[in-house]
């Protein structure tokens, strides 16, 4: 596999997304040329170049993978939403069959990029009430699991065999709004805003999480740092109980009051009112990463207080 050139491009499936246009602009910032491969155009313009795929089948796209200098791959269907027979099966199908045709595409090139790091899920891990999960924990049992374990099983079957690999685990990234929505932080946001971000269910599920330079730095990281291989979680270092997290969020917007919600409520009202699936708010998991530790990554946001205070101190 020969080296990239000079000023190769970094390829992004996937990524006209709340993530996607979040590393596009920090690659970006930093000198990096970018191509976005994604099924419509980003509705909103910047320092890269969109090229459009169907994810699912070869195409023209794949000569942007021939001398690129790194691929990441970050294509699959939001797993907010009500899951639904058909939901459930496009969460699986996007995120497999992507993988799948970028694997295929890298043999058809003459000089695939050196590098590919693949986006996988903190889910896999499934739903401890109290355990502390690492990289070395064992995967959980549900759908969400499954996901996961097709997910990265799809990509070691698809990767070259020369190819360096990266697989993150992210909980959940807090970041603005780029123009593709600003993700789970902001619909969080809106609850706490509108009195309701208080304690959901019994309100000891664990939330972890990552501010999106975090996130970003890791993918960086794992792009550039020819020792970085493997699979690490990729969250902040300190996740935190549901009820704490909404007590710092409220803490930051100003807002004193957050109702709680029973189960029961958030069962009916999540399908209904929020169009989401219920268990996202009613569970979670602490996760922490002990390959990130003993790399020495220092995160620039580790405790929630800190990074919601920078993500709302320019509005």
């Amino acid at each position: 596999m020969k080296d990239p050139a000079p000023f190769s491009p970094v390829v992004i499936a996937g990524g006209s997304g709340f993530l996607g246009l979040s590393l596009a602009t920090h690659l970006s910032a930093g000198g990096a040329k970018v191509v976005l491969l994604s099924r419509s155009a980003p509705k909103v313009s910047g320092p890269w170049r969109h090229v459009p795929w169907d994810a699912r089948t070869l195409g023209d796209w794949s000569r942007e993978l021939d001398g690129a200098a790194g691929l990441v791959n970050l294509v699959g269907r939001t797993v907010d939403c009500v899951k639904t027979p058909d939901h459930q099966d496009e969460i699986l199908r996007s995120r497999v069959e992507a993988t799948r045709v970028l694997g295929t595409a890298l043999r058809h090139v003459a000089s695939p990029p050196p590098v590919w790091v693949q986006m996988s899920t903190a889910h896999i891990y499934g739903d401890p009430p109290e355990v502390i999960c690492t990289e070395d924990s064992p995967f959980g049992v549900g759908f969400a699991p499954t996901i996961g374990r097709a997910w990265e099983e799809a990509f070691h079957s698809s990767v070259l065999p020369a190819q360096r690999w990266v697989v993150l685990r992210p909980s959940f990234v807090i970041g603005r709004d780029r123009g593709a929505g600003g993700g789970a932080l902001a619909r969080l946001r809106m609850l706490a805003q509108l009195g309701l971000g208080g304690t959901v269910g019994c309100g000891a599920q664990g939330m972890s999480w990552i501010h999106e330079a975090d996130m970003n730095r890791l993918f960086e990281c794992a792009l550039t740092d020819a020792t970085m291989e493997g699979a690490y979680i990729a969250t902040a270092p300190n996740p935190l109980p549901q009820r704490a997290f909404m007590r710092e969020l409220r803490k930051t917007l100003g807002v004193r009051i957050g109702l709680p919600a029973f189960a029961w409520m958030v069962r009916l009202g999540a399908p209904l009112l929020l169009r989401t699936d219920p268990e996202l708010a009613l569970y979670g998991r602490y996760l922490v990463s002990q390959r990130l530790k003993d790399r020495g990554f220092q995160f620039r946001f580790p405790h929630l207080s800190d990074a919601l205070t920078d993500l709302f101190a320019s509005e």
